[in-house]
């Protein structure tokens, strides 16, 4: 399997993770959704990548990353970064920032490294699940790996649908 940033920066690193792939369905309405089912893994424990503008704060573009069944709590990652209000970027300033293409956003590895807040659920599991960098491969590693490669913080971003 041909190596992404992602797992290139994993591997420079020294980090334990385990890749999973999948069959991508390039017609599925909700790519996260679609990936844990593939994988048989608990919904709350699969995460996505978010891109974020934000106004106010000293933080214009911030990367946030919920779980798969919860929504992006928009006011909640604002006030996490010192933002006034947050809104979702859209989806070619998303793959402009990062390098990756929607529905393949990794935390990890991207283009440039954005501020990061990551759900305060991901501390609840041993491992968390998230985009490899690529539509249908996953990586599995430690939440406190995926914080500290990415410079994020908890917060309680999510709002559980």
């Amino acid at each position: 399997m041909a190596a992404t940033r992602a797992t290139q920066l994993l591997d420079r690193a020294g980090v334990r993770y385990r890749l999973h792939s999948y069959e991508h369905d390039p017609n599925a309405e909700a790519y996260g959704a679609a990936a844990a089912a593939a994988l048989g893994v608990e919904p709350n424990r699969v995460f996505k990548t978010l891109v974020s503008a934000v106004e106010g704060g000293t933080r214009p573009v911030v990367v946030a990353i919920v779980p798969i069944s919860a929504r992006l709590d928009l006011k909640a990652l604002a006030a996490a970064v010192g933002g006034k209000r947050a809104a979702m970027s859209e989806a070619a300033t998303a793959e402009r920032l990062t390098g990756y293409v929607v529905g393949g956003i990794s935390p990890l590895g991207q283009k440039r490294r954005l501020p990061t807040v990551v759900d305060a659920s991901a501390e609840v599991w041993p491992t968390v699940f998230c985009s490899a960098g690529r539509r249908g491969l996953e990586i599995e590693l430690a939440a406190a790996d995926l914080l500290r490669l990415t410079g994020a913080s908890y917060a309680i971003i999510a709002q559980r649908t």
